[in-house]
């Protein structure tokens, strides 16, 4: 196979998948997808998460050679999964490594959570590999620790981005993480990885959700919760603003969809969240804050449309 056809034949990958199956209920009114649905060791785990929080479809999180392993959680589940796969950006064999996790079916890079600069070389040719193969990217961005030692990732994000979101017009960019959401207000300093109190108008990330065709935004993990919840008057105009950019994930390590066991990989600075299902609780500020049309956009239609799910 030429590069020519092998670069076909990756765009027709990333169409192709037709997700029929659905989840036994409907409890939020419209069928839910999760962005951001890591792997977990055992299928059952995952599956149970799902079911426990209503959410009808996922896209799993893979790093490395996970291709049998997707394929064998899709096997128990037909129609419930896709996957997006990262590996480290800074190794050598990164390209080839996601070139093929491409080939074999992966319809996005990430989660790219890596010790280096959002604008440092190591990321640049990954976003260069995006845009040739056409599928998105979602990118971890954080510039304070959740506990000593921890070290940062995707830094640079308020100071830099917006120049890659400039120089790779043609890459699919999806923001996550304490810094991506941290900066909805205009105020933020790195002073805090989930700061509180009312956001002040102003912030990149509203900005750049705006200007840029090419920035979407996850609104998973106790990072997009704590930033759509301290503000909830300007929450509301947030999300009708940007309905069409925004996508529900959840990031959530609670065992049944409920609450139960480690929620958020037992981070100490999202305590918050302790006892609770991230997605629940995501998903019920959503519901709280939009009509059902934009809800249903969140949660269901524009992860179908941006990767190229028949809905």
């Amino acid at each position: 196979m030429n590069r020519r056809e092998f670069l076909d034949s990756v765009a027709a990958v990333a169409v192709a998948p037709a997700l029929t199956s659905q989840a036994p209920a409907q409890e939020w009114g419209t069928p839910v997808f999760d962005l951001h649905c890591h792997l977990r060791a055992q299928a059952a785990s995952v599956l149970a998460h799902l079911d426990g929080a209503g959410i009808t479809k996922a896209n799993l999180l893979t790093r490395g050679a996970a291709a049998e392993q997707v394929k064998a959680l899709a096997n128990q589940a037909p129609g419930r999964f896709i996957w997006f796969n990262s590996y480290d950006v800074a190794k050598p064999d990164a390209v080839q490594v996601l070139t093929q996790a491409a080939q074999d079916g992966a319809q996005g890079f990430g989660e790219l959570k890596y010790h280096v600069a959002a604008d440092g070389p190591e990321l640049r040719r990954i976003y260069d590999l995006a845009a040739e193969l056409r599928v998105p990217l979602l990118i971890h961005f954080q510039e304070v620790d959740h506990f000593p030692g921890e070290g940062t990732w995707s830094t640079g994000y308020a100071r830099t981005f917006e120049g890659i979101l400039k120089a790779y017009p043609r890459t699919t960019f999806i923001g996550h993480a304490d810094a991506f959401w941290a900066n909805v207000s205009a105020d933020y300093q790195n002073q805090a990885a989930y700061p509180t109190g009312r956001i002040v108008p102003g912030g990149v990330t509203d900005k750049w959700l705006a200007d840029y065709p090419n920035l979407y935004g996850d609104l998973s993990a106790n990072s997009g919760n704590n930033a759509m919840s301290r503000d909830p008057e300007f929450t509301a105009g947030f999300l009708q603003r940007h309905q069409g950019k925004l996508m529900f994930g959840s990031d959530c390590g609670c065992s049944d969809g409920h609450g139960g066991g480690v929620s958020q990989n037992n981070n100490p600075a999202a305590s918050r969240m302790a006892g609770k299902c991230v997605a629940r609780e995501t998903l019920s500020l959503l519901k709280r804050l939009t009509s059902p049309a934009t809800f249903r956009r969140l949660v269901w239609e524009n992860a179908h449309a941006l990767l190229r799910i028949p809905a």
